[in-house]
Protein backbone atom coordinates (compact mmCIF):
# COMPACT_ATOMS: atom_id res chain seq x y z
CA UNK A 1 0.00 0.00 0.00
CA UNK A 2 1.38 3.43 -0.95
CA UNK A 3 1.84 5.83 1.95
CA UNK A 4 1.75 9.62 1.74
CA UNK A 5 5.51 9.75 2.32
CA UNK A 6 6.07 7.45 -0.67
CA UNK A 7 3.95 9.48 -3.06
CA UNK A 8 5.81 11.62 -5.59
CA UNK A 9 5.66 15.34 -4.86
CA UNK A 10 6.13 18.47 -6.94
CA UNK A 11 9.73 18.48 -5.80
CA UNK A 12 10.16 14.89 -6.98
CA UNK A 13 8.83 15.75 -10.43
CA UNK A 14 10.91 18.93 -10.63
CA UNK A 15 14.12 17.09 -9.68
CA UNK A 16 13.46 14.36 -12.27
CA UNK A 17 12.99 16.90 -15.06
CA UNK A 18 15.64 19.35 -13.86
CA UNK A 19 13.31 22.35 -13.54
CA UNK A 20 11.94 24.38 -10.67
CA UNK A 21 8.92 23.47 -8.58
CA UNK A 22 7.28 26.64 -9.91
CA UNK A 23 7.62 25.35 -13.48
CA UNK A 24 5.95 22.04 -12.59
CA UNK A 25 3.19 23.97 -10.84
CA UNK A 26 2.64 26.10 -13.95
CA UNK A 27 2.26 22.97 -16.08
CA UNK A 28 -0.19 21.44 -13.62
CA UNK A 29 -2.23 24.65 -13.61
CA UNK A 30 -2.35 24.88 -17.40
CA UNK A 31 -0.27 28.04 -17.60
CA UNK A 32 0.87 28.97 -21.11
CA UNK A 33 4.20 30.55 -20.11
CA UNK A 34 6.14 27.26 -20.26
CA UNK A 35 8.17 26.19 -23.29
CA UNK A 36 6.50 23.36 -25.20
CA UNK A 37 9.50 21.05 -24.86
CA UNK A 38 9.64 21.61 -21.11
CA UNK A 39 5.90 21.11 -20.81
CA UNK A 40 6.16 17.79 -22.65
CA UNK A 41 8.96 16.54 -20.39
CA UNK A 42 7.05 17.57 -17.26
CA UNK A 43 3.88 15.84 -18.48
CA UNK A 44 5.81 12.67 -19.32
CA UNK A 45 7.41 12.64 -15.88
CA UNK A 46 4.07 13.27 -14.14
CA UNK A 47 2.65 10.29 -16.03
CA UNK A 48 5.66 8.03 -15.39
CA UNK A 49 5.77 8.79 -11.66
CA UNK A 50 1.95 8.70 -11.44
CA UNK A 51 1.98 11.98 -9.58
CA UNK A 52 -1.46 13.05 -8.36
CA UNK A 53 -2.32 16.29 -6.69
CA UNK A 54 -4.14 15.95 -3.40
CA UNK A 55 -7.83 16.75 -3.95
CA UNK A 56 -8.05 19.24 -1.09
CA UNK A 57 -9.58 22.52 -2.24
CA UNK A 58 -10.16 25.88 -0.62
CA UNK A 59 -13.48 26.20 1.21
CA UNK A 60 -14.12 29.65 -0.26
CA UNK A 61 -14.09 31.02 -3.79
CA UNK A 62 -16.04 30.03 -6.89
CA UNK A 63 -16.74 26.34 -7.38
CA UNK A 64 -16.89 25.43 -11.06
CA UNK A 65 -18.12 22.43 -13.02
CA UNK A 66 -17.27 22.19 -16.70
CA UNK A 67 -19.84 20.77 -19.13
CA UNK A 68 -18.33 19.76 -22.49
CA UNK A 69 -20.56 18.95 -25.47
CA UNK A 70 -19.25 17.53 -28.72
CA UNK A 71 -21.47 20.22 -30.31
CA UNK A 72 -24.29 22.56 -29.33
CA UNK A 73 -27.85 21.44 -30.11
CA UNK A 74 -31.42 21.75 -28.83
CA UNK A 75 -30.99 18.17 -27.58
CA UNK A 76 -28.21 19.54 -25.38
CA UNK A 77 -30.61 21.95 -23.69
CA UNK A 78 -32.18 19.01 -21.86
CA UNK A 79 -28.71 17.91 -20.70
CA UNK A 80 -27.92 21.43 -19.53
CA UNK A 81 -31.16 21.61 -17.53
CA UNK A 82 -30.29 18.37 -15.77
CA UNK A 83 -26.77 19.53 -14.91
CA UNK A 84 -27.90 22.93 -13.67
CA UNK A 85 -30.63 21.41 -11.49
CA UNK A 86 -27.98 19.67 -9.38
CA UNK A 87 -25.28 22.34 -9.68
CA UNK A 88 -27.67 25.04 -8.44
CA UNK A 89 -28.51 23.01 -5.34
CA UNK A 90 -24.79 22.52 -4.66
CA UNK A 91 -23.98 26.20 -5.34
CA UNK A 92 -21.67 25.23 -8.17
CA UNK A 93 -21.38 27.31 -11.34
CA UNK A 94 -21.46 25.58 -14.73
CA UNK A 95 -18.97 26.49 -17.46
CA UNK A 96 -20.22 25.38 -20.89
CA UNK A 97 -18.02 24.52 -23.85
CA UNK A 98 -18.32 22.55 -27.09
CA UNK A 99 -15.90 20.75 -29.40
CA UNK A 100 -17.29 21.73 -32.78
CA UNK A 101 -18.61 18.29 -33.65
CA UNK A 102 -15.56 16.18 -32.77
CA UNK A 103 -15.81 13.57 -30.04
CA UNK A 104 -12.40 14.04 -28.42
CA UNK A 105 -11.09 17.40 -27.16
CA UNK A 106 -7.96 18.68 -28.90
CA UNK A 107 -5.09 18.99 -26.45
CA UNK A 108 -5.30 22.78 -26.40
CA UNK A 109 -8.93 22.55 -25.29
CA UNK A 110 -7.99 20.16 -22.51
CA UNK A 111 -5.23 22.57 -21.50
CA UNK A 112 -7.94 25.22 -21.06
CA UNK A 113 -9.78 22.84 -18.74
CA UNK A 114 -6.62 22.17 -16.73
CA UNK A 115 -6.08 25.92 -16.37
CA UNK A 116 -9.67 26.41 -15.22
CA UNK A 117 -9.24 23.77 -12.48
CA UNK A 118 -12.93 22.88 -12.16
CA UNK A 119 -14.28 20.58 -9.48
CA UNK A 120 -14.93 18.12 -12.27
CA UNK A 121 -15.95 17.73 -15.90
CA UNK A 122 -19.04 16.21 -17.51
CA UNK A 123 -18.33 15.17 -21.09
CA UNK A 124 -21.33 14.62 -23.41
CA UNK A 125 -20.99 12.32 -26.43
CA UNK A 126 -17.25 12.78 -26.02
CA UNK A 127 -14.24 10.87 -24.83
CA UNK A 128 -10.69 11.57 -23.71
CA UNK A 129 -7.51 9.75 -24.66
CA UNK A 130 -5.56 7.67 -22.12
CA UNK A 131 -2.99 10.48 -21.86
CA UNK A 132 -5.71 13.06 -21.29
CA UNK A 133 -7.30 10.86 -18.62
CA UNK A 134 -3.97 10.70 -16.81
CA UNK A 135 -3.57 14.49 -17.09
CA UNK A 136 -6.95 15.00 -15.45
CA UNK A 137 -6.16 12.43 -12.74
CA UNK A 138 -2.81 14.06 -11.98
CA UNK A 139 -4.64 17.29 -11.21
CA UNK A 140 -7.41 15.52 -9.24
CA UNK A 141 -10.08 16.63 -11.72
CA UNK A 142 -12.67 13.82 -11.94
CA UNK A 143 -14.90 13.39 -14.97
CA UNK A 144 -18.02 11.48 -16.01
CA UNK A 145 -19.17 10.80 -19.56
CA UNK A 146 -22.83 11.10 -20.60
CA UNK A 147 -23.95 9.09 -23.65
CA UNK A 148 -20.51 7.87 -24.67
CA UNK A 149 -19.41 8.18 -28.29
CA UNK A 150 -17.55 4.85 -28.23
CA UNK A 151 -17.04 1.97 -25.81
CA UNK A 152 -15.20 3.54 -22.84
CA UNK A 153 -12.58 1.76 -20.71
CA UNK A 154 -13.99 -0.01 -17.63
CA UNK A 155 -12.56 2.60 -15.25
CA UNK A 156 -14.33 5.55 -16.90
CA UNK A 157 -17.58 6.54 -15.10
CA UNK A 158 -20.48 6.78 -17.54
CA UNK A 159 -24.20 7.50 -17.62
CA UNK A 160 -26.30 6.39 -20.57
CA UNK A 161 -29.66 4.93 -21.41
CA UNK A 162 -30.98 1.62 -22.71
CA UNK A 163 -30.66 2.46 -26.41
CA UNK A 164 -31.01 -1.13 -27.60
CA UNK A 165 -34.18 -1.68 -25.57
CA UNK A 166 -35.65 1.63 -26.72
CA UNK A 167 -35.22 0.74 -30.37
CA UNK A 168 -36.55 -2.75 -29.70
CA UNK A 169 -39.75 -1.29 -28.21
CA UNK A 170 -40.18 1.19 -31.07
CA UNK A 171 -39.82 -1.49 -33.74
CA UNK A 172 -42.09 -3.94 -31.92
CA UNK A 173 -44.73 -1.19 -31.85
CA UNK A 174 -44.53 -0.75 -35.62
CA UNK A 175 -44.62 -4.51 -36.17
CA UNK A 176 -47.69 -4.85 -33.92
CA UNK A 177 -49.46 -2.28 -36.11
CA UNK A 178 -48.79 -4.47 -39.13
CA UNK A 179 -45.76 -2.78 -40.67
CA UNK A 180 -43.15 -5.00 -42.27
CA UNK A 181 -41.28 -2.66 -44.59
CA UNK A 182 -39.60 -0.49 -41.97
CA UNK A 183 -36.79 1.96 -42.74
CA UNK A 184 -34.24 3.13 -40.19
CA UNK A 185 -32.54 6.52 -40.15
CA UNK A 186 -30.05 6.15 -37.32
CA UNK A 187 -27.14 8.38 -36.28
CA UNK A 188 -23.45 8.42 -37.25
CA UNK A 189 -21.68 5.09 -37.56
CA UNK A 190 -18.96 6.13 -35.09
CA UNK A 191 -21.43 6.77 -32.24
CA UNK A 192 -22.22 3.87 -29.91
CA UNK A 193 -25.91 4.72 -29.39
CA UNK A 194 -26.49 4.78 -33.18
CA UNK A 195 -25.28 1.23 -33.52
CA UNK A 196 -27.21 0.09 -30.43
CA UNK A 197 -30.47 1.51 -31.80
CA UNK A 198 -29.96 -0.16 -35.16
CA UNK A 199 -29.22 -3.46 -33.40
CA UNK A 200 -32.38 -3.15 -31.32
CA UNK A 201 -34.45 -2.59 -34.46
CA UNK A 202 -32.81 -5.55 -36.20
CA UNK A 203 -33.52 -7.81 -33.22
CA UNK A 204 -37.22 -6.88 -33.12
CA UNK A 205 -37.56 -7.58 -36.84
CA UNK A 206 -35.81 -10.92 -36.46
CA UNK A 207 -38.23 -11.88 -33.67
CA UNK A 208 -41.08 -11.35 -36.14
CA UNK A 209 -39.35 -13.29 -38.89
CA UNK A 210 -38.66 -10.12 -40.89
CA UNK A 211 -35.21 -9.45 -42.32
CA UNK A 212 -33.97 -5.87 -42.16
CA UNK A 213 -33.55 -4.65 -45.75
CA UNK A 214 -30.05 -3.06 -45.91
CA UNK A 215 -31.28 -0.66 -48.60
CA UNK A 216 -33.68 0.86 -46.05
CA UNK A 217 -30.93 1.71 -43.52
CA UNK A 218 -29.47 5.22 -43.49
CA UNK A 219 -26.86 6.77 -41.21
CA UNK A 220 -27.76 10.36 -40.45
CA UNK A 221 -26.34 13.03 -38.18
CA UNK A 222 -29.16 13.34 -35.59
CA UNK A 223 -30.16 16.68 -37.15
CA UNK A 224 -33.23 17.76 -39.14
CA UNK A 225 -31.36 18.14 -42.42
CA UNK A 226 -30.06 14.58 -42.24
CA UNK A 227 -33.55 13.20 -41.65
CA UNK A 228 -34.91 15.32 -44.49
CA UNK A 229 -32.30 14.21 -47.04
CA UNK A 230 -32.64 10.54 -46.17
CA UNK A 231 -36.42 10.84 -45.96
CA UNK A 232 -36.66 12.30 -49.47
CA UNK A 233 -34.56 9.46 -50.84
CA UNK A 234 -36.37 6.66 -49.01
CA UNK A 235 -39.88 7.94 -49.63
CA UNK A 236 -39.28 8.61 -53.34
CA UNK A 237 -38.65 4.92 -53.98
CA UNK A 238 -41.34 2.93 -55.84
CA UNK A 239 -41.06 0.37 -53.04
CA UNK A 240 -41.02 2.97 -50.28
CA UNK A 241 -41.30 1.89 -46.65
CA UNK A 242 -44.61 2.07 -44.80
CA UNK A 243 -42.84 3.19 -41.60
CA UNK A 244 -39.65 4.97 -40.59
CA UNK A 245 -37.86 4.67 -37.26
CA UNK A 246 -35.67 7.75 -36.84
CA UNK A 247 -32.76 7.75 -34.41
CA UNK A 248 -33.68 11.19 -33.04
CA UNK A 249 -36.73 13.44 -32.87
CA UNK A 250 -35.00 16.00 -35.08
CA UNK A 251 -34.33 13.42 -37.78
CA UNK A 252 -38.01 12.45 -37.50
CA UNK A 253 -38.93 16.10 -38.14
CA UNK A 254 -36.83 16.01 -41.28
CA UNK A 255 -38.55 12.83 -42.47
CA UNK A 256 -41.93 14.43 -41.71
CA UNK A 257 -41.12 17.42 -43.91
CA UNK A 258 -39.93 15.14 -46.71
CA UNK A 259 -43.16 13.13 -46.50
CA UNK A 260 -45.32 16.24 -46.74
CA UNK A 261 -43.38 17.56 -49.74
CA UNK A 262 -44.00 14.23 -51.47
CA UNK A 263 -47.72 14.36 -50.70
CA UNK A 264 -47.67 11.64 -48.04
CA UNK A 265 -49.80 11.88 -44.92
CA UNK A 266 -48.58 10.85 -41.47
CA UNK A 267 -49.79 8.45 -40.17
CA UNK A 268 -52.25 7.50 -42.95
CA UNK A 269 -49.55 6.90 -45.59
CA UNK A 270 -46.46 6.68 -43.39
CA UNK A 271 -45.92 5.84 -39.73
CA UNK A 272 -43.07 7.67 -38.04
CA UNK A 273 -41.26 7.07 -34.74
CA UNK A 274 -38.61 9.35 -33.26
CA UNK A 275 -36.17 9.08 -30.39
CA UNK A 276 -35.48 11.31 -27.33
CA UNK A 277 -38.96 12.74 -26.59
CA UNK A 278 -37.86 16.36 -26.74
CA UNK A 279 -40.56 18.96 -25.96
CA UNK A 280 -41.10 19.61 -29.68
CA UNK A 281 -42.32 16.02 -30.12
CA UNK A 282 -45.53 16.86 -28.22
CA UNK A 283 -46.30 20.03 -30.16
CA UNK A 284 -45.81 19.16 -33.81
CA UNK A 285 -48.73 17.89 -35.88
CA UNK A 286 -49.22 15.02 -35.67
CA UNK A 287 -47.74 14.61 -32.21
CA UNK A 288 -44.73 12.31 -32.54
CA UNK A 289 -44.59 8.74 -31.28
CA UNK A 290 -41.09 8.49 -29.84
CA UNK A 291 -38.79 6.78 -27.39
CA UNK A 292 -38.30 8.81 -24.26
CA UNK A 293 -34.65 9.06 -23.36
CA UNK A 294 -34.35 10.51 -19.82
CA UNK A 295 -31.85 13.19 -20.79
CA UNK A 296 -32.33 15.44 -17.78
CA UNK A 297 -32.10 12.50 -15.38
CA UNK A 298 -28.96 11.26 -17.15
CA UNK A 299 -27.34 14.67 -16.78
CA UNK A 300 -28.39 15.07 -13.14
CA UNK A 301 -27.05 11.61 -12.31
CA UNK A 302 -23.71 12.37 -13.98
CA UNK A 303 -23.43 15.68 -12.13
CA UNK A 304 -24.05 14.06 -8.75
CA UNK A 305 -21.46 11.41 -9.60
CA UNK A 306 -18.74 13.87 -10.55
CA UNK A 307 -19.36 15.99 -7.45
CA UNK A 308 -19.11 12.87 -5.28
CA UNK A 309 -15.78 12.08 -6.90
CA UNK A 310 -14.61 15.66 -6.34
CA UNK A 311 -15.31 15.23 -2.62
CA UNK A 312 -13.11 12.14 -2.56
CA UNK A 313 -15.92 9.58 -2.41
CA UNK A 314 -15.99 6.40 -4.47
CA UNK A 315 -18.94 5.51 -6.70
CA UNK A 316 -21.16 2.58 -5.79
CA UNK A 317 -22.13 2.18 -9.47
CA UNK A 318 -19.66 3.83 -11.86
CA UNK A 319 -21.60 2.79 -14.99
CA UNK A 320 -25.32 3.53 -15.12
CA UNK A 321 -27.89 3.03 -17.90
CA UNK A 322 -31.29 4.60 -17.25
CA UNK A 323 -34.45 3.08 -18.71
CA UNK A 324 -36.08 4.34 -21.90
CA UNK A 325 -39.83 4.36 -22.53
CA UNK A 326 -41.94 4.22 -25.69
CA UNK A 327 -44.40 7.12 -25.84
CA UNK A 328 -47.19 6.43 -28.35
CA UNK A 329 -48.85 9.53 -29.83
CA UNK A 330 -50.40 10.32 -33.21
CA UNK A 331 -47.70 9.62 -35.82
CA UNK A 332 -48.13 5.84 -36.00
CA UNK A 333 -51.03 3.74 -37.30
CA UNK A 334 -51.60 0.51 -39.25
CA UNK A 335 -50.29 0.65 -42.83
CA UNK A 336 -52.78 2.21 -45.23
CA UNK A 337 -54.19 0.85 -48.50
CA UNK A 338 -53.07 -2.61 -49.48
CA UNK A 339 -49.43 -2.20 -48.46
CA UNK A 340 -48.10 -4.86 -46.04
Amino acid sequence: MTTDSARPTLSTVAAEVGVSVATVSKVLNGRSDVASGTRTRVEETIERLRYQRRPARPATGPQLLQLVFHEHSSWGQEILRGVEAVACQERVSVVLSQLGGVHRPPQERLDDTLALRPLGVVFVLSEVSPTQRRQLAARSIPFVVVDTAGEPPPDVPTVGSTNWSGALAATRHLLALGHRRIAVVTGPTDVLCSRARLDGCRTALAEAGVELDPSLVRYGNFHVEGGYAHGRELLSRPDRPSAVFAGSDFQALGVLRAARELGLRVPEDLSLVGYDDLPVARWIGPALTTVRQPLQEMASTATRMVLELARGASLAAPRIDLATELVVRESTAPPGGDRA
